[in-house]
């Protein structure tokens, strides 16, 4: 009796000195944050590809000789503007003959109709007039048309590029005489993956950036989105409208895009307080444990991650405390002592310049 009541004093000593080893034994050191909540959205980078609003080849439809030029490398010119006339002189003739018919058609035409008003001439012959007068404005159109083919006009305003012919050359259909865009605005279309279909969205906004320009930022808008995906790339184009009032945007640059989508309130923590393991990610977020402060191991699912930061789709709170520094000696249930917290944009050697903000309570 005596042998079992020393030996249950001796463990109940024991159990009692390890109980206050436990105690006494000091927290892990470690910094914490807390879980925040930001406005996000998701920010889809690009590269693209310039084209003025409108863009043509400036060619003649039909082979003539170019007898005069209206426009010089790089003018601006408004709509309906004459930029190069080709050899015309008989259409001109013609056409004038042609308006000399019209008005004697058109005299007769009257004449008869009065005579026709009196009973002094058949209704037949009034019916002839009238078929010699539209013939002859017929025959007008013809030859103005004729004559518009050799007179080369701006469809729209813009800048014409470099003029490729000279006076007296024979330019035929299809040969290039110059270029003409309307660089009012410039539309800049890019590729985005398919994955991102589902956030796309007309009026969304832009920044595009090029170097070329330093690095200036350009403010723009998607104007539509292409109706299929590329089945190699798994990707759809995108276009997007920037103003260019100052004409600094030219065809064919290359710019940096990032397109912002998506936009909503979510959880945000430090990329620092992530422990990857195998295609997981852990936190180990700090909380209260019978007077002492623990860590509990956590799996998160985590979506968009930007400069120093992570969002948090699943797993976490908002006001949750999770280990940003520390992490290699923590485990799930580690007593931590929390010597600084970590907010805003604070560096580590500001944090441990501070003194500490809690303690193993």
């Amino acid at each position: 009796m005596a042998k079992r009541l020393l030996i249950n004093t001796l463990v109940g000593s024991y159990l009692a000195l390890m109980s206050l080893a436990a105690v006494s034994q000091p927290g892990i050191d470690v910094i914490v944050q807390a879980v925040e909540q930001r406005q996000l959205q998701t920010k889809i980078e690009a590269l693209g590809t310039l084209r003025a609003n409108e863009s043509i080849h400036l060619t003649s439809r039909v082979s003539e000789t170019v007898t005069a030029i209206h426009f010089e490398d790089g003018q601006r010119v408004n709509h309906g503007d004459l930029l190069v006339e080709l050899n015309n002189a008989e259409e001109q003739a013609l056409l004038i003959e042609a308006k000399f018919n019209v008005d004697e058609a058109n005299k007769q035409l009257d004449r008869v109709r009065s005579l026709v008003a009196r009973n002094a001439a058949p209704a037949s012959l009034l019916d002839q007039r009238e078929r010699e007068y539209q013939t002859a404005r017929a025959r007008q159109a013809a030859l103005q048309a004729r004559l518009d083919e050799l007179q080369i006009k701006a469809p729209f305003s813009g800048v014409v590029g470099l003029r490729n012919i000279s006076l007296g050359t024979l330019v035929s259909p299809g040969s290039l005489i110059t270029t003409l865009n309307d660089d009012s605005q410039m539309k800049l279309d890019f590729t985005v993956p398919a994955i991102y279909l589902r956030n796309l969205r007309v009026g969304l906004p832009i920044e595009a950036r090029s170097r070329p320009l330093g690095d200036e930022v350009f403010i723009g808008e998607v104007s539509s989105i292409d109706n299929q995906i590329d089945p190699v790339t798994r990707a759809l184009t995108v276009r997007a409208l920037l103003p260019n009032k100052e004409r600094q945007l030219t065809q064919g640059l290359l710019m940096t895009v990032n397109l912002f989508a998506d936009e909503r309130t979510a959880l945000i923590i430090s990329e620092s307080a992530l422990v990857p393991l195998g295609s997981n990610n852990f936190v180990f977020v700090v909380r209260q444990d019978g007077g002492r402060t623990v860590v509990e191991r956590r799996l998160v699912i985590i979506g968009q991650r930007m400069e120093g930061t992570v969002e948090v789709l699943s797993g976490l709170e908002a006001g949750d405390r999770v280990v940003t520094h520390g992490l290699q000696k923590v485990r799930d249930g580690s007593v931590v002592n929390v010597i600084a917290e970590q907010t805003g944009d604070k560096s580590l050697s500001e944090l441990l310049a501070r003194p500490a903000s809690g303690g193993n309570g």
